[in-house]
């Protein structure tokens, strides 16, 4: 059975309506993304931090899989497929995935901030203030804050090395160290890249652009690759 990595971002997921990271001009309530996404955020104002990811999470629970997470967990019937994302949420799982690797952390999921593993799934939408792990301090949200090491990047390494078949969907490829991951891939086998506005990439070997918005992209990917 043929390999299927997938490197899936925000695109995949803005469809079901999720907001996107840079939406609004990376502005939150008059805040930067940074400003309430670092260590330094989390040091300076761990209620705002809170309250920022609480909403996330909330949304989180009001959205459903579309059409391209399906699809992709479809393909497991015919593939070994693994999902590397740069998501948070858990739609590729809701969908059906089997295998998902999150470079950028777990939105449902909490952590202690002695311990970082020391790592659970938080009951409902919100953490608060007082919320402690089982060594008594406080948890946090289970999430790659900027200025924080990728740790899943070096088994994503391995991942795209071993892929048979590779499709980029849902990201621009702009954020590292995840879009570092295309060097990575066979030079040989067939690469496919789903993003509405993407650019001729002339220096990646037998690469196929679908420029579709994830939904009719990734379905179209499917039928294309699918043996029936």
């Amino acid at each position: 059975m043929k390999k299927l990595v997938v490197l899936s971002g925000a695109g995949i997921s803005q469809e079901s309506g999720i907001s996107t990271f840079r939406d609004a001009n990376g502005l939150w309530n008059n805040y930067r993304i940074e400003e309430v996404a670092s260590p330094e955020a989390w040091k300076r104002d761990p209620q705002l931090v809170l309250d920022f990811y609480n909403m996330r999470r909330k949304q989180l629970y009001e959205v459903e899989p579309n059409a391209a997470h399906c699809a992709l967990a479809r393909l497991e019937e015919f593939f070994d497929v693994t999902i590397v994302t740069q998501n948070v949420d858990d739609l590729h799982e809701r969908a059906g995935s089997s295998h998902v690797l999150h470079l950028h952390g777990e939105l449902k999921k909490v952590r202690s901030t002695v311990d970082e593993e020391l790592v659970s799934t938080l009951d409902g939408w919100e953490l608060k203030r007082g919320d402690l792990c089982a060594k008594g301090s406080q948890l946090r949200p289970h999430i790659v804050w900027f200025g924080e090491a990728v740790p899943n990047i070096i088994s994503a390494t391995s991942l795209v090395k071993s892929a048979d078949i590779f499709l980029v969907v849902g990201t621009s490829l702009q954020v590292y160290p995840a879009a570092g991951l295309l060097q990575y891939v066979p030079s040989a086998i067939e690469k496919y890249l789903v993003d509405p506005e993407a650019e001729p990439r002339y220096y990646v070997n037998n690469l196929t652009i679908l420029r579709e918005k994830a939904t009719t992209g990734v379905t179209k990917f499917a039928e294309m690759i699918s043996p029936v």
